[in-house]
């Protein structure tokens, strides 16, 4: 599961990067606004964790050009706006919840999962493709009671995949997804994670295969 976080304070978007990636989540980390429009642009997000004192817009500001174009992302307001008054006006903005600075992690992580079962979203359920199945929560995957052991970008790559199963992703959303918008790769590298991953469905009898759409992107669907 990926999470944006949208924090200008460099120290405290590391510590919480590293806080929640222990907990199981991946994280990107924007560092103002315009950032962060790029990444939502390009990448799916399970959540958005979303800091209100941003260096280049009010992150209100940037909550409700969120809701106003339909996105119903489930956002996290993080902030030292601690008052009464903040707090409604950031929930009648479109926030999910709100939770003011200095907080514990394991309070933020408890209510981001509160947020996400809420929302129906990407906790409590599993995806499935033939005899594969994802569990979303743990994110691990299993053939019957034989878990697949895959690497953490395998990982990220087939719970994508699951999520569009019988649709194309293309490659720059995969590209985006695996490697962040500055991640450094080289030209075949979503390739060489494909054939990774293809190989582990095909080796473990998944009943499910990864196709791959010519000049376009990939797919998952059940073997014939």
């Amino acid at each position: 599961m990926r999470v944006l976080l949208i924090e200008d304070d460099r120290d405290l978007s590391e510590a919480l990067a590293a806080g929640l990636l222990q907990r199981g989540l991946a994280l990107d980390i924007a560092h103002d606004a315009a950032e962060a429009d790029a990444y939502l642009k390009g990448l799916d997000y399970a959540a958005i964790l979303l800091d209100l004192g941003l260096p280049d817009e009010d992150g209100l500001s940037l909550l409700q050009r969120l809701r106003a174009r339909g996105d119903t992302r489930p956002v996290l307001v993080l902030t030292a706006r601690g008052t009464v008054d903040a707090r409604i006006k950031g929930l009648h903005e479109g926030a999910d919840d709100y939770l003011v600075k200095p907080f514990d992690i394991d309070e933020l992580h408890a209510r981001l999962l509160a947020i996400l079962r809420r929302q129906g979203g990407y906790l409590g359920r599993s995806l499935s493709c033939g005899r594969l199945h994802f569990a979303v929560e743990t994110r691990t995957a299993y053939v019957a009671t034989t878990m697949l052991a895959l690497s953490a970008r395998e990982t990220e790559l087939l719970e994508l995949l699951l999520r569009r199963s019988g649709n194309v992703v293309p490659k720059r959303i995969v590209e985006d997804h695996l490697f962040g918008l500055s991640g450094d790769l080289g030209s075949n590298a979503v390739e060489v994670y494909v054939h990774r991953l293809r190989k582990r469905l095909e080796d473990a009898d998944t009943g499910a295969r990864i196709e791959t759409v010519r000049g376009v992107g990939y797919m998952i669907v059940p073997t014939p």
